[in-house]
Formats: structure tokens, sequence, C-alpha cells
């Protein structure tokens, strides 16, 4: 990642030579170069819980790995065991390794903020939760948030929409399984932010013919699709007790 962003934009710009009249339809131009990213935490609350690990990275229209940047924070506060059980990462170990919780953020958004001046779409798996949580990091450090970030692709939001009946879970390892994507070491940024990226471009090749052919009205679909979403949920919810009847879940995306 600590490459300029000038050796993206070329790669961006390298285009596949344009398919037969008659050969079924391609994925979208967007999935040649798309950024990948992804946040381990002390909890779920995005407004009251922090960063403890991260990842942002590259793929190739082949899912391959081209550019990739980690971090380990210490996020001021103690990591809850439970926590800590997922991603392996303990108060202990991020106080003795981690950067400062503010440094750590300020760069995460200045390279997101890079790949999406240059027009590459970010994948986050349930992207909501990621860039929400990186708003209110940002906030509380006093550094300028992302506050609409675009394009950006959430496989969690597209396999919902296209494959909407499927049984099962809609974890990142169940898809990840179902789409044929290798996943492992689950819970690790890295690992979690590149297995997403290639379910994006899973699903692209999928559903080729429906998809929007430009990044940005995929965008704002999906600004749309998870409205719909979560008033979906947030009724089967209402209808097993698990909301009461004047709750409802927040749709906003891809940030809350």
């Amino acid at each position: 990642m600590s490459e300029p962003v000038h050796t993206v934009n070329r790669m961006q710009a390298t285009d596949s030579p344009a398919p037969a009249d008659d050969a079924p339809p391609g994925p979208p131009g967007w999935t040649r170069v798309i950024g990948v990213f992804d946040l381990e935490t002390t909890g779920v609350d995005v407004t009251s819980d922090r960063i403890v690990t991260a990842h942002v990275g590259l793929l190739d229209a082949k899912g391959s790995v081209i550019l990739a940047r980690d971090w380990v924070a210490d996020p001021g506060v103690e990591i809850p065991d439970s926590a800590a059980a997922i991603h392996g990462i303990t108060t202990e170990h991020a106080r003795a390794v981690g950067e400062p919780a503010a440094d750590v953020v300020e760069q995460i958004v200045d390279v997101l903020r890079s790949l999406l001046d240059a027009g590459i779409p970010i994948v986050a798996y349930n992207a909501a939760y990621d860039f929400s949580l990186l708003s209110c990091e940002a906030q509380r450090h006093g550094i300028a948030p992302l506050r609409a970030p675009s394009p950006v692709i959430d496989p969690l939001i597209l396999d919902k929409t296209y494959d909407r009946y499927r049984r099962g879970k809609r974890t990142l390892a169940a898809v990840a399984e179902h789409y044929a994507v290798r996943l492992d070491d689950a819970h690790h940024a890295s690992a979690d932010a590149v297995a997403a990226g290639r379910v994006a471009q899973a699903l692209a090749q999928r559903f080729a013919g429906m998809l929007p052919p430009r990044v940005d009205e995929l965008h704002t679909r999906q600004i749309a699709w998870a409205r719909a979403q979560a008033a979906s949920l947030t009724e089967y919810f209402i209808r097993i007790g698990r909301l009461d009847p004047e709750e409802r879940l927040d749709g906003g995306w891809p940030v809350r």
C-alpha cells in the first residue's frame, strides 16, 4: 500500500479486450482492481467499540493480492476476553506492539480516501459496520471522517439481493464457502478482507447479466437495498419478539 496512487491509476486504466457480440456478459469493469477493507475490534457497538487490527489492500482481476497494509492498534481500552478469543489480540499484546489508536485511524482513513479518490471501489463485508465504526473512531480522535465513502461494494448486500431465498447463514465464512472462495484464518482482518473481495468478484461473475454495469450506479442501488433489507429484518425480529414494535434497525449504508 506504500506504492503511489498513480501506479494504481495505471492499473485501473488497463482495459481488457472487448467481448464478442455473442459472448455471455462478462463481469463489470470494476472487478479488475478492487480495494478490500476489514476491521477487527473490541466489540460490535460502532459508537463505543474500538479498532484493534485493520487491513486495506488491493486485488487484481484474478483475486490476487497486489498491495496490502496491516495495522495493530493499541485501542486505549481493555480488549474483552470474548473479543480476544475471536481475533487473537489481547490487551497486553496490543499495548506491546500496537501503534497509538489515533495514528492508526488517521492512516486507515488516508489510505481509503486515496483509493476512493482514484475511483477504486472498496469492498467490505457488512460494510456499514466497518465504515460506521471507523467514522466514530475518526470523530473520537479529531480526524476528518469518510462521511459518504463511494464507491463501496458490500458482498453481504449483493448476496442477499441476488440470491434472496437461499437458506442458511450469511456470515462471511458461509458465503465464502457457497461461492467456493477459500477463507483461512477467519476473523483476521487481512484474511477476511481478501475473502470478501474475492466473494465480490465471484458474485460479479455469477450475476454479470444482472448487475449494473457502472460502479456508481451499483453503489446507489446498494443504499436502497440495505434500507429494504433492514426493514424486512425489522419486521421479522418484531414478529419473533426480538424487537419491540416501535423499534427499527438502522438501514443506513455504508455509514449509519
